[in-house]
């Protein structure tokens, strides 16, 4: 399945910058990063949660939106300081909490983890196992499968 989308390009827009090259993984539904995602592992370890037990760490993460409270900025600030955290994540809408967490955490330990925002048509277009890189500058924004 993924051989067919090799070379497509995303337009998208930009909400924290960077670059990543990663597996996709399209989570089913939204999910808290505090309470949702195992602070030790990367795991995701709600049991309610459609996607339970598989892992963010280095994917670039496809999600509608995020649930949960404003600790869950902290608690993705904490992934990226322990190298358990996405690679990049790709929202429908902007999200205060999650940008907040990677902005921090960018800032405190100087990495990059781009989060982009794409069309409810381009988001629904990604399938987990797809391979793809994120690029995300100031004025443009574009994830390419490979």
């Amino acid at each position: 399945m993924a051989e067919k989308q090799q070379g497509k390009l995303i337009t998208a827009v930009p909400l924290t910058y960077g670059v990543a090259t990663g597996e996709i993984l399209r989570l089913a539904e939204p999910i808290s990063f505090w309470g949702g995602v195992e602070p030790l592992t990367g795991i995701i370890g709600d049991i309610h949660h459609p996607n339970y037990g598989q892992s963010v760490v280095g994917k670039i993460l496809v999600l509608d939106a995020s649930r949960g409270s404003s600790s869950g900025a902290y608690s993705l600030m904490e992934l990226m300081r322990a190298k358990l955290a996405p690679a990049a994540i790709v929202l429908l809408e902007p999200d205060g909490i999650i940008c907040t967490g990677v902005l921090v955490g960018q800032e405190t330990y100087g990495m990059q983890l781009p989060v982009i925002q794409m069309t409810s048509q381009a988001l629904n277009s990604l399938k987990t196992g797809f391979f793809g890189e994120v690029v995300s500058e100031p004025q443009d924004a574009w994830l390419s499968l490979i």
